[in-house]
């Protein structure tokens, strides 16, 4: 009657997850930002939440916890039960470039996380003054190395990915380039509209509105390809073949959360990727959504912190420089 008894209560606890599984979500989701309110993660974050909480029959709740470049509200996540009932929108910050640059990270970036979709990329656009003697991304590279140590790019701080951009394509480029770090791209802009800093890889979202005005030049988008919402940008990889810098964005659940979980998240979300409202708003704010499985956003991160992990190593970048 023991062994009896022993096997039924091991077999009920084998049984509890997937009955939990099956009624999952019977209540609201929390949906951690690592951001502040009103940035474009969180702005991100709500595009995509009413339309995923409709395929998934509950209301998802985004919980702002920013701090650390987005490090607080990350450890969060990864120190949540994985009942599917906490997950985060991660970016390229948290979980490609800030483990590399950051021994002290709570979390670790691979371990403590379950991947569930790639959701979307936001390019940067490569701007230079309208005074500049380059009208194509092959002209601007031939000028800086006729000019070596003489040409300077900004940059919205040391170790941010508008930094390691630059500093990829100066590597790509065989370039000679001096780095002028700005406590944010707005702050670094009208000395690009006036000449003082030459070239600068800005947000598409930020930057594209000076080029509308007429106050700088775009040479490139540094997506893998042209953009659908700039078709008639060149990508620099045009240029420079192989090139491509992006932000992206991507959903996580703690470490070990059921794969029926995530298979169900990662459908309401391809789903919701899909919408025309949503796709509508991504545009608007410079990003273009992906979707995909799982194993797909997991291979892409692989790939992505191995191609700056590379940057940072050879180019000695820190966050402190």
């Amino acid at each position: 009657m023991k062994l009896l008894a022993s096997l039924f209560l091991a077999a009920t606890a084998l049984a509890v997850p997937a009955v939990h599984a099956q009624g999952y979500p019977n209540r609201p989701i929390r949906l951690v930002v690592p951001f502040p309110a009103g940035g474009a993660t969180d702005i991100f974050a709500r595009s995509l939440s009413q339309k995923m909480g409709e395929r998934l029959g509950q209301t998802i709740v985004v919980d702002n916890k920013p701090g650390a470049g987005g490090a607080i509200g990350s450890d969060l996540a990864a120190k949540a039960a994985p009942d599917g009932y906490t997950l985060l929108l991660a970016t390229t910050s948290t979980h490609s470039v800030g483990p590399l640059l950051s021994t002290k990270l709570p979390y670790d970036a691979v371990h403590d996380f379950t991947p569930i979709v790639h959701a979307g990329d936001a390019p940067n656009i490569m701007l230079v003054p309208n005074t500049a003697p380059a009208r194509t991304v092959k002209e601007w590279v031939d000028y800086a190395r006729k000019n070596p140590g003489k040409l300077n790019y900004a940059s919205s701080g040391n170790g941010t990915i508008v930094h390691l951009t630059a500093e990829y394509f100066k590597a790509q480029a065989d370039l000679f380039l001096v780095h002028i770090p700005y406590k944010g791209t707005a702050l670094a802009i009208p000395d690009l509209v006036s000449g003082k800093v030459d070239v600068l890889f800005d947000s598409l979202p930020s930057g594209l509105p000076h080029v509308k005005e007429g106050r700088l030049r775009a040479l490139g988008i540094t997506s893998a390809k042209r953009s659908p919402l700039l078709p008639n940008l060149p990508a620099v990889s045009e240029t420079i073949p192989g090139f491509e810098s992006v932000t992206w964005f991507g959903f996580y659940g703690p470490k070990g959360l059921p794969a029926d979980i995530t298979t169900k998240v990662n459908a309401a979300l391809n789903q919701a990727l899909h919408d025309p409202e949503v796709k509508d708003r991504l545009a608007r704010l410079g990003i273009e959504p992906v979707g995909g499985t799982p194993r797909q956003f997991a291979a892409m991160l692989e790939k992505d912190r191995a191609k700056w992990k590379k940057i940072v190593t050879e180019r000695h970048i820190t966050a402190e420089q």
